[in-house]
Formats: C-alpha cells, structure tokens, sequence
C-alpha cells in the first residue's frame, strides 16, 4: 500500500495505526489532498494563523501543516498514536502539534498568542451526525467572524443534513463541486445566530432493573446509538452469562459500557475491565459504571487499542460486538485483531463471546482461530458466537 503522501506543503511518509503487514488502506484520502490543495491555493495559512484541526485521522493534515504548530482534538486513541508515530517516522517535532482528546474544549486555543489574527478551524467529518453536532457546539464559541472554516470529506458522507448542522451551529454554509470523490464545506461564522444547546451526553433508560430500579445510561456523542440500546446489544445482555468461573470479564470494544455492566450485575464476584479507542466511549462507561455501583464496586477502564494493556493469560470470559469499520473505512481488520487477541489475552479454558449480524460469518473466522466455535443464541438477524481457549 502507497504511504508517500505528497501535498503542497511537502511529503510525507504516513501510516495508519496500528500498523499492519498487509495493510490495504491509505492513511489519507482525496479529502486530505483537496483540502490542502485549497489552502496552498488560497493562500490561507500566514505566518501569524492559529490553526484548529479536528478529526486529523492519522496526520495527513497535520504533518503537512506542522509549521503553524496546530492544535488537534481527537476522540480516537488510534489516531493520536498515529500521529505521534508519523511525526517521529517523518523527524517532524512532535511538541509542535498539540493533541487533545474530544472531551476537552480548546478554550480560546485560536487566541494563545496575542499577535495572532488570523484563525483557521480545519474539520474532517466523523463517522456520525451526532459527533459532529456535539463537535460543532464545542467550537463555536472559540470562533468570530475572522475565522475560516473549512470541513472536508469524501462526497458519499456529505448529506443535507450535514449542511444543515453547519447551518444550524455555525452559520450560512456551502460547499465546493466535488473533486475526486471529496468535497469542501465552507460556514462562515454567525454571531448573531441563536444556537440551542448541546444536547450531548444523552441517557436512555436500560430494559434491565436493578432491585426493582431503573438502570439509566449516559451516552456521549461519539458512543453508537445514541437515543436507545440497539437490537444487537439488547440481545447480547439478554444472554450474558452467569457462572462463578468468570473470574476476570473484559467488555472489549466497549462503547457505553453496557455488556460489561450487566456483566458485573450477574457476576458479582468478577473483576470487569472495560477497554475502547473512543475517549467518549470510555468516559461512558466510567459514568454509567459508577451510577449503578459508585464506590462499592472496582473496574478497570483502559484507553487503548483492542486489548493492548490486558495481561495475557489472565482474562476468564471476553464480550466483544465488534465494529466493521475504522473510521469511515469498512472492513474486517479490527474485528479480526480483537479475536486474536482475544486468544492471547483468554486464561485456558476461557471464553470469547462474539455477537454479529448473521452474513458477517463470525462462527467461520473464530472457528479458524480458536479451532472451535458453537452458537449459543440466535434470533433471525443475530448469532452469539462462543470460542473456548484449549
């Protein structure tokens, strides 16, 4: 796979993250390449610009365009490895590019250095309306009529409804012709536009009761389904297992937390550790862990990708609803790294409970790892998939 990214603002050698033997993918796409055509061309980038970048997925913006010293807010711990490691790969300083998690607000991060006057905000458009909504509320009141703000994607993910968010948060929008299967967005900022309030986290209510109490559970914006449990989680958590054996349960992949929680209820005795590469993902699940249990109960959250950070040899059952993509790219790499390691991380005799649509085929790919596979629940969309670790 190609890894010479060449853009006006110089080459560079990109990787994604994690890095794979036989990768198929780039680490940038024709957005990158036409944004970054737009501000050579434009001349938008001076000497005295602060730069914003959000959603940079693997430094293709922001190694390119390290010269302004541009701040990067991310939600994914993936893409904040991949850019230290390419920052390295490429001798480019990494202390010039600030990156922070999407949790945290650059307060007045276009205005840290009183000269500047010139305020760029760079957005790659996430996977979800919702993050992108909850994205545009946390930077609106960092911006003023000077900023430029400029979103990028491939054209299959710019919608109308898309333009309207901007509309909506921001102020009168447009967008470019497409160029490469990729399009521009523009919004200029309106401070006289009445912007109602972030309506992230969320919460909906778990068709689950503790003691006779209604389970709620809060979602941030980047955690899937945002308004009510979808049907492959309810299905899941109707099935989880109960049994004494379960010594350590990892909720893999985690997002708001919920196999891991009713995992906990069931298997009082257990040590839950929750891992996820979604810092909002994680923030959930903490969140949602202790309104059931607040100090009575221990569990370990790790930032990280799949089940770096789990020991090897020690985990007694893994739950795991594997994504099909990274990103906007869909694929089976990761759901195929979170079975393997998986192996590694399962105690003998320990399980992995996988749930998938019934065409992802997971039965044949577990069989094929573990040499063993048995169904343990289905439903006319879904199959619960159990490998055992000889």
């Amino acid at each position: 796979m190609e890894t010479l990214f060449q853009s006006p603002f110089g080459e560079f050698n990109l990787q994604r993250y994690p890095v794979r033997k036989k990768e198929t993918l780039r680490a940038w796409d024709a957005a990158d390449e036409y944004l970054l055509q737009h501000l050579a061309e434009k001349n938008l980038l001076q000497e005295d610009t602060s730069l914003l970048i959000v959603n940079d997925g693997f430094g293709a913006l922001s190694l390119p365009l390290n010269k302004f010293q541009p701040v990067v807010v991310s939600d994914s711990y993936l893409s904040t490895q991949a850019i230290r490691l390419n920052a390295q790969k490429n001798a480019v300083d990494e202390d010039v590019i600030t990156v922070i998690d999407s949790l945290l607000t650059p307060e007045s991060i276009l205005n840290v250095r009183s000269n500047i006057v010139n305020h760029v905000v760079l957005v790659k458009l996430p996977k979800s309306l919702a993050m992108l909504e909850d994205q545009l509320h946390r930077i609106r009141p960092l911006l003023d009529e000077k900023t430029t703000v400029i979103a990028a994607a491939m054209t299959k993910h710019v919608h109308n409804s898309t333009l309207e968010l901007f509309e909506k948060i921001i102020g009168p929008t447009t967008s470019s012709r497409a160029q490469k299967k990729s399009r521009l967005i523009f919004s200029q900022f309106d401070a006289g536009l009445k912007v109602a309030a972030n309506p992230y986290p969320k919460s909906y209510a778990l068709p689950y009761q503790l003691d006779d109490v209604e389970i709620k559970v809060k979602n941030h914006a980047a955690v899937f389904s945002q308004e009510r449990l979808d049907l492959g989680t309810r299905f899941f958590i109707e099935n989880i297992p109960l049994d004494e054996k379960y010594k350590t349960i990892v909720d893999l992949g985690c997002g708001n937390g919920v196999l891991g929680l009713l995992a906990a209820i069931k298997n009082p005795a257990a040590k839950i550790i929750f891992t996820d590469e979604s810092y909002m993902a994680v923030e959930s699940a903490i969140s949602n862990f202790l309104s059931v249990f607040e100090d009575t109960r221990e569990a370990e959250f790790l930032q990280t990708d799949c089940l770096q950070g789990v020991e090897e040899d020690s985990a007694s059952l893994i739950l795991c609803n594997p994504p099909f993509h990274q990103n906007n790219a869909i694929n089976d790499d990761v759901a195929w790294q979170m079975f393997s390691e998986s192996q590694a991380a399962l105690a003998r005799q320990g399980e992995l409970w996988v749930i998938g649509n019934r065409h992802l085929a997971y039965h044949a790919k577990l069989k094929k790892l573990f040499g063993n596979a048995e169904v343990v629940a289905s439903n006319k969309k879904f199959v619960i998939v159990k490998a055992i670790k000889k």
